[in-house]
């Protein structure tokens, strides 16, 4: 599944991409069949889709490009670079054993490096002949300088005994192929990239920028997890984050621009910079990423923010309807609602009001506000509203507060019953906002029913 760590680190690319006019590129690593369902894939393809992280090549699928993979390894096989290996899982295990009683690192001895005759009844595998002797170098953007002993690296499978290659072979040839200059990628595969070298140096390709990003923990300070949360990024869009949000919070993960915690889509793809990637790990903050929420939800025009209420409101039942009358009062509701919702969810479950009839009251908001004295009060209310000519706020907040002056009672004591008749709760955003947003047949039809409701209470 694309995960937290997996947006965060295509994010850190396509921003650097996207400041130096260079071309991002998404390739679907799937050679290992078990995790790389379709299933799986089309996660990876929706969360990219849904966070906007757009792609200018691909995506490249690495099970399309096996006759590719095992030409190469045909290449390096006649060219003395790789070689089959025939020995059993038993004897791997006894040689690391061996390795490991001897206080030694475990790793291949490179006993068939130089076989030359098969073994009859085995499917070998393959492995690249890496270097006995020097140093490998990576010159790392965000760690500097790497040194790997060529002794320390053992001979890497290349292709499994089924004839199918392995992931880190692939990328070699890929890099080689779609010509990648920058690759940018979690600092787990550090120790991956050595082996890599070599096998570019073997094919004669440039090698390409390498920078290993520090990984994510959890608030915890353990390795990010699936008991943290989240375990696909799309259900951050189910949980009502904004994406724009959520990559927000990412490009603050391990970097930074001054004081500025809040930044647009234009200002990172301007600011960001591979080169400013701290090298410590950072430690994922649930709050934090509500919080800056909250505040691209209070950024974001009526409209934008309508987009993503429209399928949070279809997900408990609530169909707003597709004119261009409903798209308006849909945004009208959202503008309404921004300053309260830290989620789209949220805001959502808050809203419900405007599109569906009322199930009844809630029963503390009644017993506070349905009294003999607010029952004259919505009478009033209704009597004016229903004179007026223009349903827009000024209008309204007008009428209400003329009721309440006519009768004596601050505004507070008439407009939270009203709240109470038209929305159920004792929650929603400003009495005129609502009233506009709510339109003039259901708000008189509400708070009718309200007098109703609180006539036939017993006193």
């Amino acid at each position: 599944m694309l995960h937290i760590g997996g947006v965060r680190t295509a994010l850190f690319s396509w921003l650097y991409a996207k400041r130096h006019a260079g071309t991002f590129v998404l390739r679907i690593e799937d050679t290992d069949l078990e995790r790389s369902t379709e299933a799986a894939t089309q996660v990876i393809l929706d969360g990219m889709q849904w966070v906007g992280l757009a792609h200018d090549e691909g995506p490249f699928y690495q099970t399309r490009r096996m006759d590719r993979y095992r030409e190469v390894i045909g290449d390096f096989l006649g060219k003395g670079l790789a070689y089959h290996c025939y020995c059993s899982k038993e004897e791997l295990d006894a040689m690391r054993e061996r390795q490991t009683a001897a206080k030694q690192k475990p790793r291949y001895d490179g006993r068939c490096r130089h076989r030359t005759e098969p073994v009859a009844g085995v499917n070998p595998v393959v492995r690249f002949k890496n270097p006995l002797d020097g140093a490998v170098v990576v010159e790392d953007v965000i760690h500097g300088n790497v040194v790997f002993e060529n002794l320390e690296l053992d001979d890497l499978i290349i292709a499994r005994s089924d004839g199918s290659p392995t992931y880190n072979f692939c990328v070699v040839v890929d890099d080689m192929d779609m010509r990648i200059t920058h690759v940018i990628r979690g600092d787990d595969h550090l120790n991956n990239t050595p082996r890599q070298i070599n096998m570019l140096k073997a094919l004669g390709a440039t090698l390409p920028v390498y920078a290993h990003l520090p990984m994510i923990l959890g608030p915890d300070g353990a390795k990010l997890s699936k008991r943290h949360g989240a375990v696909s990024v799309l259900q951050y869009r189910e949980e009502g984050y904004l994406p724009e949000a959520l990559l927000n919070y990412l490009v603050r993960l391990g970097w930074s621009h001054g004081d500025q915690e809040v930044f647009s889509i234009a200002e990172m793809q301007q600011m960001f910079d591979i080169k400013d990637v701290n090298k410590s790990a950072s430690a994922f903050n649930p709050e934090k990423l509500l919080w800056l929420n909250q505040q691209h939800i209070m950024r974001s025009s009526p409209e934008h923010l309508a987009t993503y209420l429209r399928p949070q409101l279809a997900a408990i039942g609530v169909d707003v309807g597709a004119t261009a009358a409903d798209d308006r009062k849909l945004a009208a509701v959202a503008k309404a609602q921004q300053e309260r919702a830290k989620t789209l969810k949220e805001m959502a479950q808050n809203s419900v009001f405007f599109f569906a009839d009322l199930k009844g009251y809630d029963e503390k908001a009644a017993k506070k506000n349905f009294t003999a004295e607010s029952a004259a009060a919505l009478t009033a209310v209704h009597s004016k509203l229903a004179a007026l000519s223009d349903w827009t706020a000024v209008p309204i907040h007008d009428a209400v507060n003329q009721a309440a002056t006519e009768l004596g009672l601050g505004l507070g004591k008439v407009a939270q019953p009203i709240r109470v008749a038209v929305s159920g709760t004792s929650v929603s955003p400003p009495i005129d906002a609502t009233l506009e947003v709510l339109g003039r047949a259901a708000t008189l039809q509400r708070i009718r029913d309200a007098i109703t409701f609180i006539e036939a209470r017993p006193a």
